[in-house]
């Protein structure tokens, strides 16, 4: 039988009850991988087989309200829909078990049309997330103009999670950074570049310095970038993920100290995604060759990045990346198909094309600091 959706995965230590809620599902033409108890659900969901999970709450081991609790810290590429099934059914229990990270609560025995039905309402809304390809999508239509930036997508939004999640385990940004947080970025990081769709091709795959006019029409990506999806904004103002786009676009060429564009913010008047961003973006236009240069040795990337903290990044965001610079080289490896271990250019070839590596002010030697 054709699959109607995606895999579900159901959780239940008690045999009968198990039984039972497989045969409802897979009767409503969904494919079932089961498990006893949240530690071996946890497990499968981390495989990434399944996305959404109908899961008792007492069971041995771990218990569905943990289970809820650790898929929502988890880190998986897509959203997880979880079903709370209990036979517990007062007020105060089924806040527990939303504010756990249930998704829908059904109390025991349940009504198999019932649970059918709120099955293919959990399906719908991870459909939604086709939302998240469209973006990406989007994003790569921007992006293939430029046939010389490989798969920088990828690694930004990496990148970008990797410095979001380890901030986010720093009392100093707990009130500002949560899972939504980090699975936003990840979402969103790869729409920086957008504007880009503006920018004349003379200018844009130019493999040469760029004049100071041409380089003022480059700029303009970050403004064309935040207006297109300021305006999709207008339309939908509960859209948060354009909201943080939006921000990234318009602010991940900002600088700490004041002298970035467009608009010459400084300090935490720069949005914290547009921080974070800005450090993955040069991490990445460094990191990887172009038409114009070399990729740069990992430790070279690291001192012109560790020079440039307090001036070009938010130091916090450059300790998250000192602190996190094996799953940098990890994303690196993983979107390269080669070792990040390369040989470290000689000290001329780090003196920047003004213009290639666009930055608010006239690049210098051994500070090739900023993408464009």
């Amino acid at each position: 039988m054709k699959s109607n959706g995606p895999r579900i995965l159901i959780v239940d230590d008690d045999e009968v009850s198990l039984e039972i809620s497989r045969r409802t599902i897979e009767r409503a033409g969904y494919s079932v991988e089961v498990a006893r108890d949240g530690k071996e659900a946890f497990e499968i969901l981390r495989r990434g087989t399944c996305r959404l999970v109908i899961t008792d709450w007492e069971m041995p081991v771990l218990d569905g309200i943990e289970l809820c609790r650790q898929i929502r810290a988890g880190d998986f590429s897509g959203y997880v829909y979880v079903i709370l099934l209990t036979s517990r059914g007062a007020t105060k229990d089924i806040v527990t078990g939303l504010t756990a990270g249930a998704d829908d609560f059904m109390t025991k025995p349940f009504d198999p049309a019932e649970l059918r039905v709120r099955v293919r309402t959990g399906t719908r809304i991870l459909g939604m997330e086709t939302r998240d390809l469209a973006i990406f999508a989007m994003a790569k239509l921007a992006e293939s103009r430029d046939t010389d930036t490989g798969a920088h997508l990828e690694r930004i939004r990496g990148y970008s999670r990797v410095l979001a999640r380890y901030l986010s385990q720093q009392p100093k940004f707990a009130d500002e950074i949560d899972a939504d947080f980090v699975r936003m970025i990840y979402l969103t990081s790869p729409l920086h570049d957008i504007g880009k769709v503006g920018i004349p091709d003379s200018v844009l795959l130019k493999p040469a310095r760029l004049s100071d006019r041409e380089f003022d029409l480059m700029k303009q990506h970050t403004l064309i970038g935040a207006g297109t999806l300021d305006a999709a904004l207008e339309q939908h103002p509960e859209a948060e993920f354009l909201r943080m786009g939006r921000d990234i676009a318009l602010t991940h060429h900002e600088r700490w100290d004041g002298s970035g564009y467009p608009q010459g913010l400084s300090g935490r008047n720069i949005p914290l995604c547009g921080r974070i961003v800005a450090l993955a973006d040069v991490y990445d236009a460094l990191s990887s060759k172009r038409v114009y240069k070399d990729a740069f040795a990992h430790d070279v990337v690291r001192s012109i990045i560790v020079a440039e903290s307090g001036s070009h990044f938010d130091p916090d965001v450059v300790q998250a990346f000192l602190a996190t610079e094996d799953e940098f080289l990890a994303v690196l490896r993983q979107f390269s198909g080669k070792s990040a271990e390369q040989p470290s250019p000689t000290a001329a070839a780090l003196v920047t094309p003004v213009g290639l590596l666009p930055s608010a002010t006239p690049a210098v030697p051994l500070t090739p600091v900023s993408a464009s």
